[in-house]
């Protein structure tokens, strides 16, 4: 793994969040993306080299959905940059650890993800990330 690409951020009222990170950070958000396969809105913000993703869910069946209603709003999960993220997932799976995706999906901000299981990291989701290369 590369760096902290980036850390998701649940949220009820994704305006409303854009209006709170804007006053917190003093500049407004760089991107906004809907996510259909996840059922998710998403707002990106740059905080010096690292980005903070707002999640907003689409539908009461999205994972973010489900997590708001359990959890309430807050930190949703941090995502790893990887170089190939083939090769990371077989690497964790052979090393133990359960993966959510068993191969990599679109994700927003112009990068494939898959996601590793809360239950084999220590209830954190943890969110692999790879540009798409264009």
């Amino acid at each position: 793994m590369k760096k902290i690409e980036h850390i998701g951020i649940a949220v009820k009222d994704i305006e409303a969040s854009n209006n709170l990170f804007e006053l917190l950070f003093d500049k407004p958000h760089y991107k906004i993306e809907e996510v259909e396969s996840e059922g998710v809105k998403t707002s990106f913000f740059k905080c010096g080299p690292n980005k903070i993703e707002l999640l907003q869910a689409t539908n009461e069946n999205s994972p973010i959905a489900k997590f708001i209603e359990k959890k309430g709003e807050g930190i949703h999960h941090i995502a790893f940059a990887v170089e190939d993220i083939y090769q990371e997932i077989e690497r964790l799976k052979s090393s133990g650890f359960r993966m959510i995706h068993e191969k990599p999906k679109k994700g927003a901000d112009n990068k494939i993800i898959a996601f590793l299981h809360p239950k084999s990291t220590n209830g954190v989701l943890i969110e692999l990330c790879q540009d798409i290369e264009d």
